[in-house]
């Protein structure tokens, strides 16, 4: 198993090498040389399991789901303390708990920072912030082709006419997602730059957008969103992360594919479409609706940052949005809005079904042919009962540990959904560096907990506890 782990996980240390070695020389060409130390040391000691390729040979085995899985959450602990480095060496005296926080913070896409004044740090720390979010939406979408085989045949068909992968094909569509993957970064950072965005900005801001990602390069939006134009290209840009990663390719090629593999992100369109309709016309009209645009979008996306007057009295309908989440394969977390749709169609053909039993109803997805069968909706129902049961663990214990129980709970939805803390949910003023050990113990835990997929927790779960 540790084998397989190896093989899996040394190709992102490679990445972190690399992103190493381009903060080295990033500190060198603007004379930046406060934390320089920091990425050599980080740069040493990433490129130390990569001796694998020496040591061990490669060997074609069958891999069980099972070892899949516990390789995934392997590299959700093990990948951040190579991250962690450059914090923990910085000039900052950052103590390695906090900057293991940091770290787990930025690999999961969460967006929880310790730093209090992101204008203190070395520019170079601040791009390492992002990138440690770019690297860890790689890793995200990289673990949803390797855990593949525990989606339903509808999810896995949004992607794929395989029904299981061989390595060859994991490593065919592994190299897509590396493609569009970066191709959109490198999008998002070019849209930044024609609309007047500062160059240093646009890369950090690019790297966060595609992951999902909670980080800033400021202290606050306010200081680099200052027009309206900027606010809803910034808004459009985080439903990047929304739709499938595949989506705007599918679109333009939508003559020569199957209309499966779009499915999906029609149900996202039409229900972003509807959310902000109805938003449009609940809100108070003397808000500025670009200010609610942007709060609609960042709570779809999970990326959670918003403006300071973003109304906190909408507070807890943003929290459903971001529990809702986006498409299967993007890097938004949340549970899914096609689980959460099909769940729904299951519910109410099962009442009427009762009141009707002589009819038969038959559990379809709107604008597909594929019939979903009972076993999907299980899965389905099973993740969300993990999340509501890590929900109240986590609100509870946070709840003990010092915070108030609706912070508690604001707060444990947003670990759970990988979501930063902002205005949006009326926790901007959270301070994560004064939070105590086991609080931040408990935070790391399940915001890994959050980024892999539930359900399979549950098959590691019923593999130790239930052998039969």
């Amino acid at each position: 198993m540790f084998s397989f782990s190896i093989y899996y996980l040394r190709f992102f240390n490679i990445l972190i090498a690399c992103l190493s070695f381009l903060n080295i020389l990033y500190s060198y060409y603007f004379d930046l040389y406060l934390n320089v130390d920091s990425y050599f040391y980080t740069l040493l000691i990433s490129v130390i399991p990569l001796v694998s390729f020496i040591i061990l040979k490669k060997k074609e085995i069958k891999i069980s789901i099972y070892t899949k899985i516990i390789s995934v959450i392997i590299g959700y602990v093990s990948l951040p303390l190579f991250i962690a480095l450059p914090y923990y060496f910085s000039i900052y005296n950052i103590t390695f708990l906090n900057a293991y926080f940091e770290a787990v913070s930025g690999f999961t896409s969460t967006g929880f920072t310790v730093f209090d004044n992101i204008k203190h740090l070395d520019e170079s720390l601040i791009l390492w912030r992002s990138s440690s979010q770019w690297l860890g939406g790689l890793y995200f979408l990289f673990s949803i082709i390797l855990l593949i085989d525990i989606f339903d045949d509808n999810l896995k068909k949004t992607l794929t006419n395989f029904l299981a992968f061989n390595s060859a094909e994991i490593f065919k569509q592994s190299l897509k997602i590396f493609i569009f993957y970066s191709f959109l970064t490198m999008i998002i950072f070019i849209v930044l730059n024609i609309f007047d965005f500062r160059s240093f900005i646009s890369l950090n801001l690019s790297m966060t957008l595609i992951a999902s990602g909670g980080f800033l390069p400021v202290n606050n939006l306010e200081s680099i969103l200052n027009s309206q134009t900027k606010i809803i290209v910034f808004s459009f840009l985080m439903l990047v992360s929304f739709f499938s990663l595949f989506f705007l390719y599918n679109l333009l090629n939508y003559k020569k594919i199957e209309s499966k593999f779009i499915q999906e992100d029609i149900y996202l369109i039409i229900y972003l479409i509807i959310v902000i309709f109805i938003f449009f016309l609940l809100v108070d009209k003397n808000t500025n609706f670009s200010v609610i645009f942007l709060s609609i979008a960042s709570s779809v996306s999970n990326i959670g940052v918003s403006l300071k007057n973003s109304p906190e009295y909408l507070s807890f309908i943003f929290l459903i949005l971001i529990i809702i989440g986006g498409s299967f394969f993007s890097t938004s977390s949340g549970l899914r809005f096609i689980k959460i749709i099909s769940l729904f169609i299951f519910s109410i053909n099962e009442i009427i079904s009762n009141a009707k039993p002589k009819n038969v109803f038959i559990n379809k997805l709107w604008f597909s042919e594929k019939i979903m069968v009972n076993s999907d909706f299980y899965k389905y129902f099973l993740s969300i009962l993990v999340f509501i049961i890590s929900l109240v663990f986590l609100s509870s214990i946070i709840s003990i540990l010092g915070l108030s129980l609706e912070n508690s709970f604001k707060l444990s939805t947003l670990t759970l959904m990988n979501t930063v803390n902002s205005h949006m949910t009326d926790l901007n003023g959270l301070n994560f560096e004064k939070l105590s050990y086991s609080s931040k113990y408990f935070l790391i835990l399940f915001m890994i907990i959050g980024r892999v997929e539930l359900l399979s927790l549950l098959i590691i779960f019923k593999k130790f506890f239930f052998k039969n």
